[in-house]
């Protein structure tokens, strides 16, 4: 496994064997791409937001998708980290690997630890998306296995193929 640098993920991007719609040359760093805020949904007071600020009450947990939607090829994964700046205001994230072959924009679940109110602007920078090459091309990538959220746009808390896979299920039996 090892990280991809900035010159080969440009590089990725170009031949086309990585995809980052709305890609900005800003949220590159050495050794990820920054991914931005394009909705949040604070639950406890059922607010929505997806221009301008939003405000995130302290203790309040929260969902955020992304700006850009990602296309993973099946010798790479990723991972998640949320932006320093953000834990430096009190904010925790759930976070993960991005499978091989992914297909989407991401949902993160993040909560405010802080006792004061988070201002969160659409387009923000949030989380690093870190990429790591595989050893060898996944066999079976993320689309082919469970693919609960390939194609997923947007917030998404339900898997979006729990139906077909139910319907598979169904089929075998």
């Amino acid at each position: 496994m090892c990280v991809l640098p900035d010159h080969e993920i440009v590089e990725r991007l170009r031949s086309g064997s990585m995809v980052i719609s709305d890609y900005s040359d800003e949220s590159l760093t050495p050794n990820g791409y920054d991914l931005r805020v394009a909705e949040v949904s604070v639950p406890s007071i059922s607010t929505t937001v997806r221009d301008g600020t939003a405000a995130v009450p302290p203790a309040a947990m929260f969902f955020v998708s992304t700006m850009e939607r990602v296309e993973l090829p099946p010798d790479l994964a990723g991972q998640l980290w949320l932006r320093t700046s953000w834990m430096r205001k009190g904010v925790l994230a759930g976070l993960g690997k991005v499978d091989a072959g992914f297909h989407g924009t991401l949902t993160f679940m993040a909560v405010n630890l802080s006792n004061e109110t988070l201002e969160l602007s659409i387009g923000s920078r949030f989380v690093q998306l870190v990429f790591e090459t595989l050893r060898s091309p996944a066999s079976l990538t993320y689309g082919k296995r469970s693919g609960n959220y390939q194609g997923q746009d947007g917030i998404t808390l339900a898997p979006i193929k729990k139906a077909d896979v139910q319907g598979e299920d169904a089929h075998r039996r």
